[in-house]
């Protein structure tokens, strides 16, 4: 039958991942995702941003670094490496998701998603390479792993809800706001990324092209949109607090604002320490922490009930399968 040939049906037949396997193997792809962010910046806080000179091999003549690459090479390699780590992840969730009866393909669709950004992200590191450390590439480089963590941390959400029609918990207004805070913490990020790109931490120790603006300057732009998005996040939290919103969503709000005020800390400690390489790099992970959190409080305003219809068990035959229910997502 034409069906046998299909991996993903030859999986299926063997075996039935239960939801919460799928659920955890989208949450790794987060935890991934932002692995990949930190030791990204561990590569160019140790100026290991050069230290394979080439892409996609290390060197002219060698795949992996050799001994007289000393340890930028090893970090910089290493970073490669767990690229292939993180497909394979992704890949869990894809053939996890396939497997499922019923086959939840909203879920192989992120898990597609994410492969596919990862291919691109790899192009855009090997040109970062090939350009010496372009600041714009490094900062698009970044911005796609942001892109990267976005889709993952909806896809571990998606796996703990049903698949049908969303329905909003929030009135419009609510929602509203909530969306002006995403757009304010999207731009928060972005302009960290220039300050990134004008700054000290070029990523290697020879002399790198840098964005032709004063950092510090930048840094001030930067610390007034950490204030407006404090701003929107506790008018947020006053908003669902007088319209009696469910206790669940003022708690994602709430944990927002905690993890906003550490990584307030963290940019002052390193700002007045003149940027310890260790303090930036505890700065860019809260970065990750503070966009999955302010994803989290939007993720939070709706829900997806399973969906009634049965489905046909992926065994041949015609027996219907009633879908599991999803895991509550509050």
């Amino acid at each position: 039958m034409p069906n046998s040939l299909n991996p993903f049906e030859l999986i299926a037949r063997r075996w039935q991942p239960s939801a919460r396997f799928v659920e955890r193997a989208a949450l790794a792809t987060v935890v991934m995702a932002v692995v990949i962010v930190v030791t990204g910046g561990a590569v160019r806080l140790t100026q290991s941003g050069l230290g394979c000179d080439t892409w996609p091999k290390c060197t002219s003549g060698s795949l992996t670094p050799t001994s007289d690459m000393g340890i930028h090479g090893a970090i910089e390699f290493g970073n490669r490496m767990l690229t292939y780590v993180l497909c394979a992840v992704i890949g869990l969730v894809i053939i996890a998701a396939r497997a499922r009866t019923p086959v939840r393909r909203p879920l192989t669709r992120l898990g597609w998603a994410q492969f596919w950004i990862v291919m691109g992200n790899a192009v855009v590191g090997g040109i970062t390479v090939l350009t010496g450390l372009n600041p714009y590439i490094v900062s698009s480089h970044f911005l796609l792993s942001s892109a990267l963590l976005t889709v993952a941390v909806l896809t571990w959400w998606r796996a703990r809800e049903g698949d049908a029609e969303p329905r909003e918990l929030v009135a419009g207004p609510v929602r509203q706001l909530t969306r002006l805070l995403i757009a304010a913490t999207g731009a928060l990020i972005v302009i960290g990324t220039v300050v990134t790109g004008a700054g000290p931490h070029a990523g290697d120790a020879r002399k790198v092209h840098r964005i032709p603006l004063n950092w510090q300057e930048i840094t001030q732009l930067h610390v007034d949109f950490v204030y407006i998005v404090l701003g929107l996040t506790v008018a947020l939290w006053f908003t669902l607090r007088a319209v009696k919103a469910p206790a669940a969503q003022r708690r994602t709000v709430l944990e927002l604002l905690v993890v906003l005020l550490a990584q307030g800390v963290i940019g002052y400690v390193q700002y007045f320490t003149h940027l310890p390489e260790v303090v930036v790099g505890i700065h860019m992970l809260g970065s990750c922490l503070v966009w999955i959190a302010v994803l989290r409080v939007l993720l939070a305003q709706r829900e997806r009930a399973g969906l009634p219809a049965t489905v046909p068990a992926p065994t041949g035959d015609h027996e219907a399968v009633q879908p599991e229910p999803a895991a509550s997502s509050r």
